[in-house]
């Protein structure tokens, strides 16, 4: 059955990007089991027409070890472009010019800084995309999607994306089949946004009781409260620019 829905994925990747009038596809590699098994699709479907770029940022070593991993899993080209030096030439700027009205937010620092490397990181994949002809593929899944845990206009901001009707189970059932390293599928989610880092953590559940909301299922009301009101509050994050009435 998802052996299937692979395939399937796979063609309609391929009609996307024959409907675009492009080449191929691009997909940023975090050394997360969603993006490793966009790599590996997108490899399937794209075989000398795919690429994989890794862009470490302020990143722990050991995410650009896992990513190069995926890389060797699939066989797919990729890119290493480092935006360490560009984000804080970016982002210490913007904290000079605001300390120096008096209205610099420290509270709001960190969330700033990540997201701020989230939307580095599209506008490279973007650059790159050009330069190629290829479509930008996201790799946010079905409870990310739901809750709204992804950046708006960085790892949210693409040209397709495959994995959002799949639960984060069904993605490790799907990694498995495609061959991603164990290690990987394994390894606790993170956005690898900070020391330590994880995405359930920060969500304050799991992507196992997001799985079981998504599907209908029975869960105890304190996730719920909570699934419900991240979903209520990004709703934003999942449409495009609001605009008013025609006056």
């Amino acid at each position: 059955m998802m052996e299937q829905k692979i395939e399937k994925l796979i063609a309609w990747l391929r009609e996307q990007v024959h409907n675009a009038g492009l080449n191929g596809a691009i997909v940023g590699i975090s050394g997360g089991i969603d993006s490793a098994v966009v790599t590996h699709l997108i490899k399937r479907a794209f075989p000398n027409d795919s690429l994989g770029l890794i862009m470490p940022c302020k990143s722990n070593p050991k995410d650009k070890e896992d990513a190069l991993k995926v890389v060797a899993s699939c066989g797919i080209k990729h890119l290493v472009i480092d935006l360490t030096e560009t984000h804080q030439t970016l982002f210490s700027e913007i904290e000079k010019q605001l300390k120096e009205k008096g209205e610099w937010n420290e509270e709001a620092a960190r969330l700033g800084d990540a997201n701020t490397r989230a939307r580095l990181r599209m506008t490279t994949l973007y650059a790159v995309a050009n330069n190629y002809g290829y479509l930008v593929v996201g790799t946010d899944n079905a409870a990310e999607w739901h809750t709204g845990y992804f950046t708006k206009y960085g790892d949210g901001g693409v040209d397709l994306v495959p994995l959002v009707h799949f639960t984060k189970g069904e993605v490790r059932e799907m990694a498995r089949i495609l061959g991603v390293p164990e290690e990987i599928i394994t390894k606790a989610p993170s956005a690898g946004l900070w020391e330590g880092q994880t995405d359930e953590n920060e969500m304050g559940t799991t992507y196992e009781m997001i799985d079981k909301y998504l599907k209908g299922e029975e869960i105890p009301e304190k996730d719920r409260q909570i699934i419900e009101r991240l979903h209520n509050r990004s709703h934003h994050k999942r449409q495009l620019a609001i605009a008013p009435p025609k006056f």
